[in-house]
């Protein structure tokens, strides 16, 4: 096994390799910047490192500093989390030129299946089905153009290098076209640092479903079921719940099948997500390989029963998976619900501040992830994630009782948060049914601002019941 690790990231994520560290007995670094002095991570790890100021190009993306606190602290491996420098194929490679092991794919795997279009085209060479669309990256509006027309609006311009939502922009028609394609590329430029973009037919209304994979340096690649990330603002995902009710046995079979061979043909090695979008007809195609830990990788740990962190420090360390593709059996139903510190009255701008008071949930089959404490500043240089809130069920309606519980013990003072909201949702009648799709929160979000402005005016006494 590695015997120390340096985890060149913040916050939750930072804390989760921490506490996996710490129980497989591996000592931990933990860099910070400025702003992150007094991180719940930055006091938890064995040793703790500055690497610069508060903006993340001067600390969690200089290669530079974090490569050498690894060497000057003695570190015989780096954990990047996921975001910053997570599915950066350059630092990837620089982590083993400098003789440390990297906690995740290969440089080359890395740029394989960072670039989408190019990960697009590996996939249906692994007899993947894809969305119609490009064959690679765009040269540039005219072809465009031309492709839009061939496959029929809507369609969606799609950053290669991309991820998270970003650099992506949807065209309903040919009046949209040039706009989206510039504003797609300007984002790509911006977020990546590379323009170059591809197209792809616009499944409409479709629910997100992704493949937890895993695999190991012996060839084993093992997937660990789905989770339905449908319930997204902005194709940012804030609901994630596994097993997915629009799955029969038949296609989740199918589905599964479908993401190993496409991490096999990436010969993959590590932790990732293959993800597809499954249209209302009943098929799915393949849209990207995340190639990291995900945010939403607990819900898959709570029905599987496996650590998913501990298992990528195994296999970096050589060791085959500890399961195999018969031993993963899912258990009940899980869902996450992401709590972010922002304003849904104000079109969910970010809200950092001080934390004036905490109370976390507990209780049987709820977990809570969160670097959050009493008199903690989040900061307002990184994501708004402030913590992510889990129930466990032996059925999905037991879990969606357990969120609500969950989510009304939650108290976090000081700023806004978007609980009140996920609250609802837990609370919706086509989300209760299991009825939604990746429109569900644009359909509906006014409704339930509306209905959360009316429950805060109860909670104040402004009105009787």
């Amino acid at each position: 096994m590695v015997k120390r690790v340096l985890i060149a990231n913040r916050g939750e994520i930072a804390l989760r390799i921490i506490r996996a560290c710490r129980e497989l007995d591996i000592e931990t670094v933990a860099v910070y910047s400025q702003a992150d002095e007094s991180s719940l991570a930055a006091q938890l790890a064995t040793q703790a490192l500055c690497i610069g100021p508060a903006k993340a190009a001067d600390s969690y993306l200089n290669q530079d500093a974090i490569l050498s606190a690894a060497l000057a602290s003695k570190c015989d491996a780096i954990h990047p989390g996921y975001g910053f420098l997570s599915e950066n194929p350059d630092f990837a490679d620089r982590c083993v030129q400098a003789g440390l092991k990297y906690i995740g794919p290969s440089g080359d795997v890395i740029r394989k299946l960072g670039s989408k279009s190019a990960a697009r085209t590996l996939a249906q060479s692994a007899g993947v089905p894809v969305v119609p669309g490009s064959d690679g990256a765009l040269k540039n509006l005219r072809q465009a153009k031309a492709l839009a027309e061939e496959v029929g609006y809507p369609v969606l311009l799609k950053a290669s290098a991309g991820g998270g939502g970003r650099g992506m922009r949807q065209a309903d028609g040919p009046q949209d076209i040039d706009k989206a394609f510039q504003e797609a590329r300007s984002e790509a430029v911006a977020c990546f640092g590379d323009g170059e973009l591809y197209l792809e037919k616009l499944v409409v209304n479709p629910r997100h479903i992704e493949f937890q994979i895993m695999a190991d340096t012996q060839g084993h690649v093992v997937h660990l079921g789905e989770r339905d990330c449908s319930i997204q603002r902005r194709r940012q995902k804030l609901v994630e719940e596994s097993p997915s009710m629009a799955l029969t046995p038949a296609l989740r079979e199918e589905m599964g099948r479908a993401a190993v061979a496409a991490a096999k043909a990436a010969v993959y090695v590590g932790a990732g997500t293959v993800e597809f979008v499954l249209s209302p007809e009943g098929r799915f195609y393949f849209i990207e390989m995340n190639t990291r830990i995900q945010v939403e990788h607990p819900v898959t740990e709570l029905v599987t029963g496996i650590d998913l962190v501990k298992e990528q420090l195994r296999v970096a360390s050589g060791l085959p998976l500890s399961f195999a593709q018969e031993d993963v059996k899912v258990t009940g139903h899980a869902i996450e619900c992401r709590i972010n510190a922002e304003d849904p009255e104000r079109d969910f701008m970010p809200c950092p501040g001080t934390t004036a008071f905490l109370h976390l949930p507990g209780g049987p089959g709820v977990r809570v992830d969160t670097a959050l404490y009493t008199g903690y500043e989040v900061p307002p240089y990184y994501d708004s994630l402030a913590a992510k809130v889990l129930a466990h069920g032996s059925t999905r309606l037991e879990s969606i009782r357990r969120m609500r519980r969950a989510l009304e013990e939650l108290i976090i003072e000081g700023y806004p948060t978007n609980a009140s909201l996920a609250h609802l949702i837990m609370h919706d009648p086509e989300f209760v049914r299991g009825r939604y799709d990746t429109g569900f929160l644009d359909k509906n979000l006014a409704r339930l601002l509306e209905l959360a402005r009316t429950c805060d005016r109860l909670m104040e006494g402004e009105e009787k019941l």
